[in-house]
């Protein structure tokens, strides 16, 4: 009971304190923990991807190394290049083919990595919405809808060259549906790899994010 007491007081006195103060709310960008400094290597090689299963009439690879090469010359004051590999087995993991990949390259980075790119139709029932004041006896309307969905399953890889080490590696998925049951794949690609975009510079750059701080002052 004392120990209630003396919690209750606690608390009505610090609630006296703020009372008696005033506060600045202010919004500061608060800098991200950066992966991999980038400042340290003079160049990124972007490799070709290895691909588990193409999509029909659309090039997956050229798409991801177009759209990187791209999105990495913005953010990257070294050079930018492209460096077309031959996957006879799953790579990743194996530092001695990295290693020996780019040999006369010393201070570079390999881009590269492993995408998967679908597409489905899915078909539901749909029931039309009722007013609130509709009469609740009559029966709902129903019908069949199809929507169109698109995921993209990607891996990131970025290996130092001189070594062979993987020195960062993410999964990303990203899934959308559309009310267009013919929405091309390319569309898609692009809405859904400009978010892959977002929180992959996120880690590799460390972007600020905005958050709230409070300056309290008597």
């Amino acid at each position: 009971m004392k120990k209630i007491k003396i919690a209750l007081l606690s608390a009505i006195l610090f609630c006296f304190s703020c009372a008696s103060s005033d506060y600045w709310k202010l919004r500061m960008e608060i800098p991200g923990k950066t992966s991999v400094d980038l400042d340290q290597y003079k160049e990124v090689v972007i490799t070709n991807f290895l691909i588990k299963e193409e999509t029909k009439d659309f090039n997956l690879n050229n798409e991801i190394i177009d759209y990187f090469s791209f999105e990495i010359g913005q953010n990257f004051n070294g050079k930018v290049s492209k460096e077309e590999i031959t996957f006879e087995e799953e790579p990743f993991k194996n530092e001695a083919f990295w290693k020996n990949l780019l040999p006369a390259e010393k201070d570079a980075l390999l881009f590269t990595g492993g995408a998967e790119y679908t597409e489905e139709i899915r078909k539901a029932i749909l029931q039309e919405k009722r007013d609130r004041f509709e009469d609740p006896f009559i029966s709902k309307k129903k019908g069949l809808a199809e929507r169109r969905f698109y995921t993209l399953n990607i891996d990131l890889y970025i290996i130092d060259a001189k070594t062979g080490k993987t020195l960062y590696t993410r999964n990303f998925k990203e899934s959308k549906g559309y009310a267009n049951p013919k929405q091309t794949a390319a569309f898609a690609f692009f809405e859904l790899i400009q978010k892959v975009k977002t929180r992959f510079f996120r880690s590799i750059l460390g972007e600020a994010r905005i958050q709230e701080r409070y300056l309290i002052y008597d």
